[in-house]
């Protein structure tokens, strides 16, 4: 399974990328959860999920200082 990629990150919208970083971060939960009680069966999705968690929040920050430069710029 390849990483995911950034531009699928990109063309979310900002509520749906909020839900999009909410389940990634319960999905490491879970992860680490089944690593610590030896039930975890893939441990290449700790990768995925830890590299898509990293994509969100650079969107997140990317949109949040645009948000930030554009009001700025009205002032």
């Amino acid at each position: 399974m390849p990483l995911p990629k950034i531009s699928e990150a990109r063309e979310l919208s900002d509520d749906k990328l909020s839900d999009e970083i909410i389940a990634v971060k319960r999905q490491l939960f879970q992860l680490r959860l089944q690593k610590a009680t030896r039930q975890l069966d893939k441990p290449h999705q700790f990768r995925h999920a830890r590299h898509r968690l990293a994509q969100l929040l650079t969107v997140e920050g990317e949109r949040q200082r645009a948000a930030s430069q554009s009001a700025q710029e009205e002032k």
